[in-house]
């Protein structure tokens, strides 16, 4: 295979914080390389060097000539006035009316039937897509995701793991998603103080990863209790009297040094993986067996129903799964239960003094203004915790905070950084109940390994939000589903809510469109010609029609054997636009003349 992109032997340091140094990668066609490693380590740093958006310090990046590569950051940031294809049709330029072609294909391929919709209104996966799409139309042989499941629904995830597997390009994606990497990576590469050359790389799945990478470190280990012998040794005849000096020669002496240097880094190496976030939820220890009872309780926001007649006991040791798709209602229900909210109809029995701690997606109580010490011991310079005193200094260290950070405003910490602040914060509030809205994000793998700990053992109930479906497999014992269409149903796994999930009525777009038309239909209405009345009576028919079409060209497009071939694809998604072409002129057409009888 031809190798597109490679980072030779390169270095990156701010000011005094040291990123990564002599790290070396390739990226060849039709790899997908996966990018891991503990916050601060750079990853998101190299991802941009390679996209040419940053300069390494030392070290050489070379890219086959004229390659054709895109980047796609974290967070997508376009207008919220701006609709898709006005997104795409900017980053094509060039001829509007081809650009606005090359644009609609690339949306069809991505899922959109809606290109107009503006995109303060779409969820965080249809933004992802937008994004993906600026950079699909320009035909790239690289793609590089910066965090590419962060903020994803689960559906969300799923469709861009399909993405990515199908993609007929190579992908280089920064990610902590470790159920992505099982499933997409076909080469992992951590980006870590742990290894000789600051990283270590492994071809095959995150499964294939972890295995190896515990083998390196025992072999670190043994090299180490190796490397203490002789240094040992090397001490003591170093040690010996006159008459063994006189007999010592210089290259002697300079192997003795050079292995005492080799054991220092060795040393410091072997500390690095067992530094981690200590992570310790506070539990009341209530003896209660009922925590929380909903009985027949529903709820709306604004118009949406959302979910109604749900029956739910929470007890101690319940670790429940909350999934669904965006903007069913999860967190809605997790805000009725801590008492933010209150239901239309039904009724919330808690115990006596129920003590409920919540942990949100946003991290709305992070202040950018307040310093990290303020921010995690607001008065004083002691935290009391788990019945004892421990200086803001030490509580700080526990979260992977030097003392020289304490003085460091929050805003300007990462998003990782700023959500060890929040657990910290966590873990000084006794809960009986806790509620974990996407705690995971911008969590980096060993963290989210001791907070997984941490949750298995807490005593009391964990409702859990998350698109990490490998957290969710460890923490949740049950799932509670809210399906989008205001049913809520409880199953045993996680596989288990797929499958039903997948078989769930979707809405009649029939029956939809044709109640969409009744109701602009006028009451008085003006009469028109025979020929425009015949034309009008049929407007419903040959809507839906064409949306079958619409429904037709789509699953061609999303055909495996038609998407591996690149003119065939191409072809079949032109279809999808024009078919969606052809519904939009029908409806404005059906307007029209609907403004004729005015």
């Amino acid at each position: 295979m031809a190798n597109l992109l490679s980072a030779r032997a390169i270095s990156k340091s701010y000011s005094t914080r040291h990123l990564f140094e002599g790290v070396t990668l390739h990226l060849e066609e039709s790899e997908r390389l996966g990018i891991i490693g503990p916050n601060g380590a750079g990853k998101s740093t190299l991802l941009k060097i390679l996209a040419g958006l940053e300069v390494a310090d030392d070290g050489e990046i070379t890219k086959k000539r004229a390659l054709r590569l895109w980047y796609v950051p974290q967070e997508s940031k376009f207008p919220p006035e701006q609709t898709p294809l006005q997104a795409v049709v900017k980053s094509i330029g060039g001829d509007e009316i081809e650009a606005e072609v090359g644009g609609s294909i690339a949306l069809s391929k991505l899922g959109f039937d809606n290109f107009d919709q503006p995109f303060g209104e779409l969820s965080g996966g249809w933004q992802k897509r937008v994004a993906m799409a600026c950079g699909l139309v320009h035909d790239p042989e690289v793609m590089l995701l910066d965090e590419p499941t962060n903020h994803l629904d689960l559906e969300a995830v799923e469709w861009l793991e399909n993405f990515v597997l199908n993609a007929n390009m190579s992908m280089l994606f920064v990610t902590h998603d470790r159920r992505f990497l099982e499933n997409c990576a076909s080469r992992i590469l951590e980006l870590a103080p742990t290894y000789p050359d600051g990283a270590f790389e492994v071809s095959g799945n995150y499964t294939e990863f972890v295995r190896r990478k515990e083998a390196f470190l025992i072999s670190q280990e043994a090299e180490e209790s190796a490397l203490a012998n002789k240094v040992r040794r090397d001490t003591a005849w170093l040690r010996q009297g006159i008459q063994g000096r006189q007999t010592r020669n210089k290259t002697q002496v300079r192997d003795a040094a050079s292995r005492r240097a080799e054991l220092k880094s060795v040393n410091a190496r072997n500390l690095s993986p067992t530094k981690r976030a200590g992570i310790n939820f506070d539990a009341v220890g209530r003896k209660t067996n009922k925590l929380l009872v909903m009985h027949s309780v529903e709820k709306s926001m604004g118009d949406k129903f959302l979910f109604g007649d749900v029956d739910l006991e929470l007890t101690p040791g319940r670790r429940i799964g909350l999934v669904g798709p965006n903007g069913s209602g999860k967190t809605t229900l997790l805000r009725l239960i801590n008492g933010e909210l209150e239901p239309d109809a039904g009724t919330i029995k808690r115990a006596d003094n129920l003590k409920v701690v919540t942990a949100s997606q946003h991290r709305l109580l992070l202040d950018p203004n307040l310093t990290l010490q303020d921010t995690l011991c607001p008065i004083g310079e002691m935290v009391h915790y788990l019945g004892n005193d421990i200086h803001v200094s030490g509580w700080a260290d526990r979260f992977l905070f030097t003392r020289e950070q304490l003085g460091t405003l929050v805003g300007s910490l990462s998003g990782g950084e700023q959500a060890r602040i929040q657990i910290a914060s966590l873990m000084l509030q006794p809960a009986d109940i806790l509620l974990l809205d996407e705690p995971t994000n911008d969590l980096d793998i060993p963290t989210l390994e001791v907070l997984e700990d941490a949750l298995l053992d807490f005593p009391g109930a964990i409702l859990l939000i998350t698109h990490d479906r490998f957290m969710l497999d460890r923490i949740a014992t049950e799932y509670l589903a809210i399906d989008g269409l205001g049913k809520i149903k409880e199953f045993a796994g996680f596989e288990q809510w797929q499958e039903w999930y997948a078989k769930k009525p979707e809405p009649d777009k029939k029956k939809t469109n044709s109640e969409a038309i009744k109701t602009r239909e006028k009451s008085t209405p003006v009469k028109l010609s025979y020929n425009l009345q015949r034309e009008f009576d049929g407007m419903e028919m040959a809507i839906a029609d064409a949306e079958a079409n619409v429904e037709k060209a789509e699953a061609i497009a999303n055909d495996e054997a038609v998407m591996a071939n690149h003119q065939k694809h191409a072809n079949a998604c032109a279809e999808v636009a024009s078919a969606h072409e052809a519904v939009r002129v029908l409806y404005e057409r059906w307007a029209e003349l609907e403004g004729m009888q005015n």
